[in-house]
């Protein structure tokens, strides 16, 4: 999905979490795309200390969980995209604005 500009991988997102919620009928507000994110950076975090050796690893080889940190950061992002649509937060904006006028810079720290 290299290329995909962040507005279309929200509207796919939201797709798919509209589906979740309808079929585990999951009432979403605003504390839910919040908590939800947290709940995802939790997951995160477990999987990438049971890579580290600082977590249990419930019998998973390191493939395996190395499979799912990734799965997990997918996940993050997901949520990440979801909290910032219901928030009405423009990611592409927010991202120029604050992380990529660094590059436009002509010093070399």
């Amino acid at each position: 999905m290299s290329g995909v500009p962040i507005d279309a991988l929200s509207k796919k997102v939201a797709l798919v979490s509209d589906r979740y919620a309808k079929r585990c009928d999951i009432r979403r507000d605003d504390d839910w795309y919040a908590l939800k994110l947290v709940e995802e950076v939790g997951e995160l975090n477990a999987e990438y200390l049971r890579l580290t050796g600082r977590g249990r690893t419930k019998g998973k080889t390191i493939p395996q969980i190395r499979d799912d940190l990734g799965a997990e950061c997918a996940d993050v992002l997901a949520h990440l995209l979801l909290f910032a649509q219901n928030n009405n937060i423009d990611l592409e904006k927010e991202l120029r604005e604050k992380w990529f006028v660094y590059l436009d810079k002509n010093d070399h720290d």
